[in-house]
C-alpha cells in the first residue's frame, strides 16, 4: 500500500505535466499501479474495470443528452433564448451583461453543455458587447463564467455521473437540488456585472414593449419546455432519467427540423458524428476513472483520506472548507467527469460522517468543479471563450477575477446553507 499509491500519484501528475490527454493519464497510471501489485493479472483486470465502468444503464442517458445538446446548439435555440433574455432584462444600464448571463443559464440548462453555451452564446454576444463598449476581455470573462451555471440547472450529465458513483442517490433529487444554487451563482455574476459597469458608458437597449417581450417569450418557450418535460416526466414517474434523455433527443429534433426549421436531413450525419465523438471521449474517461477508483479502493485511499481529514479538525465548518479548497484545486487541472468519478468515493464517506446529505454534497462538488472550468491551467470554457472572442487568457484574467470571487461567495452560501440545495427535493419528498 505504501508503494502503490505514490506510483499512481507520481505517474499521473508526470504525464499530466507532459500534456498527455487526461484519459490516457488515468489509464496508464492505473496500469502501472496494478503492475506494481504483482499478484493481479494486469491486462485482464484493467480491461474488466474499463468495461464494467461503462456497463451502467443510467450512463445511457449521457450520449442521448449530448446528442440533444448538439441538436439544440444547431437548431436555433440559442438565438431565441437570447432574444427572450434581451427583451426581459436588456433595457437596464449594463443590460447586455445581464442578457449574457441569463442566456448562458438558459442555454446551458437546455443543452447540458457549458462549452456549447460559450461557443453558441459567445459567438454573437461577445462581438455585440464589444460594440457597445463593454470591452472584449470583460465580455469573454462573463460568458465563460456564466456558461457553467447551466451544469447545475437540469438536465445535467455530470449529475447523472455523480448519482451513479455515489450509489443510492436519486437523479431526480439531484436535478431539483441544482436549480436554486444555479440561480444563486447567476445572480452573483449579475451583481458583479452591475458593480463593474455602473460607472461606464455602455450602450443600453430601449424599453421593450410588453407585446415584444411576450413575443420573445413565446419564441423561446418551446426550448424552455425541454426542462419542464424532462423534470416533469421524471418527477411524475412517467419515465426514468435515461428514458428522459431519449425523449430530449426526439424533442430537440422536432424543434430543430419542424418547428424552427434550422436543421435539414443532410445535417444529421455531421450532428450525430459530433455527438458520437464527444460521447466516446466521455465514456473513455468514465471507464478509465472507474478503473482508477477500483485501485484507490483496493489501496484503502478513501478510508485513509477520511481518517486524515476528520483527525485534522472535528469542526464540520473547517472540514468542509478544506474539502472545498481541495476540490477547487482539483478543478484547475482535471476535467469534471474524471474528477467526480475519482474523488466522490474519497470525499463522500467524509461528508456523510459529518452528517451531510449526499445530494447536497453532489451540488457542492459540481459547483467547485464548475469554477475550475474557467480557471487556468486547464479551464476548458476559458480556452473556448478566448478562442471565440479572439483574445488571450492573460488579458482575460483581470476581469475574470471578480467573476471567480462572486462564484466563491456563492459556493460558500451553497456549502453552509444546505436548505438551498435540499428544500426542493424535500418539498417533493425525493
Amino acid at each position: 500500500m505504501e508503494v502503490q499509491v505514490p506510483i499512481l500519484i507520481v505517474s499521473f501528475f508526470a504525464m499530466l505535466a507532459l500534456n498527455v490527454p487526461i484519459a490516457i493519464c488515468i489509464g496508464l497510471s492505473t496500469t502501472l499501479t496494478v503492475l506494481s501489485l504483482g499478484t493481479v493479472p494486469t491486462g485482464y483486470i484493467i480491461a474488466q474495470r474499463l468495461s464494467l465502468g461503462i456497463a451502467s444503464f443510467p450512463l445511457l442517458a449521457i450520449p442521448f443528452f449530448i446528442l440533444s445538446g448538439v441538436l439544440m446548439g444547431q437548431g436555433g435555440m440559442a438565438r431565441r433564448l437570447m432574444d427572450f433574455a434581451s427583451a426581459a432584462v436588456g433595457r437596464f444600464h449594463g443590460g447586455l451583461a445581464y442578457v449574457n448571463t441569463l442566456t448562458c443559464m438558459l442555454f446551458g440548462a437546455v443543452s447540458g453543455s457549458a462549452a456549447a453555451a460559450v461557443s453558441s452564446i459567445g459567438g454573437f454576444m461577445i462581438p455585440e458587447m464589444e460594440r457597445k463598449n463593454y470591452g472584449k476581455e470583460f465580455s469573454v470573462a462573463l460568458t465563460t463564467a456564466s456558461a457553467t451555471t447551466g451544469l447545475l440547472i437540469p438536465p445535467s450529465n455530470i449529475m447523472i455521473v455523480y448519482a451513479m458513483v455515489a450509489g443510492n442517490v436519486s437523479v431526480a433529487a439531484l436535478f431539483l437540488a441544482g436549480i436554486l444554487p444555479g440561480l444563486v451563482i447567476g445572480l452573483c455574476l449579475m451583481a458583479v456585472s452591475f458593480v463593474l459597469v455602473r460607472g461606464q458608458e455602455v450602450g443600453s437597449s430601449e424599453p421593450v414593449p410588453f407585446g415584444q417581450v411576450l413575443s420573445a417569450f413565446w419564441g423561446a418557450l418551446p426550448s424552455l419546455l425541454l426542462i419542464l418535460i424532462v423534470l416533469g416526466g421524471i418527477l411524475g414517474g412517467i419515465f426514468s432519467a435515461t428514458e428522459a434523455s431519449a425523449i430530449a433527443v426526439a424533442y430537440a429534433l422536432l424543434l430543430g427540423m419542424v418547428v424552427y426549421k434550422e436543421i435539414a436531413v443532410r445535417d444529421l450525419p455531421a450532428i450525430i458524428l459530433k455527438a458520437a465523438k464527444t460521447t466516446s471521449v466521455v465514456m473513455l474517461l468514465v471507464g478509465a476513472s472507474q478503473a482508477m477508483s477500483w485501485v484507490l479502493a483496493l489501496e484503502q485511499v478513501p478510508q485513509a483520506t477520511s481518517s486524515a481529514l476528520l483527525s485534522f479538525s472535528d469542526s464540520p465548518i473547517v472540514t468542509l472548507l478544506l474539502i472545498n479548497l481541495l476540490l477547487l484545486l482539483v478543478g484547475t487541472f482535471m476535467d469534471m467527469t474524471p474528477a467526480v468519478l475519482i474523488f466522490t468515493p474519497i470525499f463522500l464517506p467524509v461528508v456523510t460522517g459529518l452528517g451531510m446529505d449526499p445530494v447536497h454534497f453532489g451540488v457542492l462538488m459540481i459547483t467547485n468543479l464548475c469554477i475550475g472550468l474557467y480557471t487556468p491551467p486547464v479551464g476548458t470554457c476559458l480556452f473556448v471563450g478566448c478562442s471565440v472572442g479572439g483574445t488571450t487568457i492573460a488579458k482575460v484574467i483581470r476581469p475574470l477575477l471578480p467573476m471567480v470571487l462572486a462564484a466563491l461567495v456563492a459556493l460558500l452560501i451553497i456549502t453552509y446553507v444546505p436548505a438551498l440545495s435540499l428544500w426542493l427535493p424535500k418539498a417533493l419528498s425525493l
